[in-house]
């Protein structure tokens, strides 16, 4: 019997410290966490002209000559120190790029970004963004919208560069800009507003499942995804994407005067041959067509805020996609 205690005890003994060490790694890997989690990230720029260089310099490496491929290295060289000292004088296009999700996630680099060449630029520099965009949450494409605003009242003028798509938020934001270029195919447009929401409301009843809901305020809540969603309820949700879908056209039309509106805000989307036609694009033409002729004329800086989102941020970005997933509030994509 006191041997049956004995390794009872012992058991009860391994298993605390095998909780205690459990606890104790769980504690480092949260305390660890939060240390990476307060990285506010940093701002990274790249010299594109010389990427171009590069790039060329590697096949010329294997065509030259030894020695002639020396020469052309030593060449390099001084080209670099006198475009250094014209550097201070020269204009300068700063390059960004902006991939858009439901949410927007490169809203928070976009607005760093700004906030860095608005700090440093000088009176002749431009921006070109690289924008890429189905639409989202209309607040935080209308957000990253105002963020371009900002350096068109720096008087910097922007140019959006478009290769696949700018729909709906998307093209909210591209219509901040002096001037859109987009390559021939590329999708345009979608100048609409939607809504959806499943409801299982049903589902529930069938089963003897009540779902309590309780606001104050008539339109708190105007559909649901468990209770069971009235009349009232979907006509004010129609009200408000009316709303919303007016605010969206207003900012196009003000940016953009030649459009007519009642033609292009239908929620179409058009490639980009057609979109120049209607006047929702300015340019045909491929973002690597528009940097290297940049690069020709002047210097081109890729400006980029680089920040590693922590392990508690991407389960709650990999959470937040699911459910945007199941619930898509009022948002322009098209």
């Amino acid at each position: 019997m006191n041997g049956l205690v004995s390794q009872y005890a012992l058991f009860l003994a391994e298993i605390a410290t095998l909780v205690l060490a459990v606890f104790l790694l769980v504690a480092g890997l949260v305390a660890l966490l939060r240390r990476k989690g307060k990285d506010a990230g940093q701002i990274e720029v790249t010299d594109v002209n010389r990427q171009f260089e590069a790039a060329g310099d590697s096949i010329l490496a294997v065509q030259l000559p030894r020695k002639a491929h020396k020469l052309l290295q030593k060449q390099r060289k001084l080209e670099r120190k006198a475009q250094q000292k014209r550097a201070e004088a020269e204009p300068c296009i700063y390059l960004l790029d902006f991939k858009g999700d439901l949410r927007a996630s490169a809203l928070t680099a976009l607005r760093e970004e700004i906030s860095a060449i608005l700090q440093v630029a000088r009176a002749g520099d431009a921006v070109f963004l690289r924008l890429e965009s189905g639409g989202g949450l209309v607040n935080r494409y209308g957000l990253g919208a105002a963020q371009l605003l900002r350096l068109r009242d720096a008087q910097l003028p922007l140019t959006v560069m478009v290769d696949t798509v700018a729909a709906s938020g998307g093209y909210l934001m591209a219509a901040a800009a002096d001037r859109i270029v987009a390559s021939p195919f590329a999708l345009i447009g979608s100048i609409g507003v939607i809504a959806q929401i499943p409801n299982f409301h049903r589902w529930l009843q069938a089963r003897n499942i009540d779902w309590e809901q309780f606001t104050a305020g008539k339109f708190k809540r105007t559909v649901t995804l468990f209770g069971e969603n009235t009349e009232a309820g979907r006509t004010k949700l129609r009200e408000e994407l009316e709303d919303i879908h007016a605010l969206f056209r207003a900012f196009v039309q003000g940016r953009r005067a030649q459009l007519d509106m009642d033609k292009v805000a239908t929620g179409e989307a058009w490639l980009g041959s057609k979109a120049q036609e209607l006047g929702l694009v300015d340019e045909l033409a491929t973002s690597d067509e528009m940097i290297r002729n940049a690069c020709q004329r002047g210097r081109v800086l890729h400006v980029s805020f680089q920040r590693k989102p922590s392990l508690p941020e991407r389960l709650r970005l990999s959470a937040q996609s699911a459910w945007d997933d199941i619930w898509q509030p009022p948002s322009p994509l098209g």
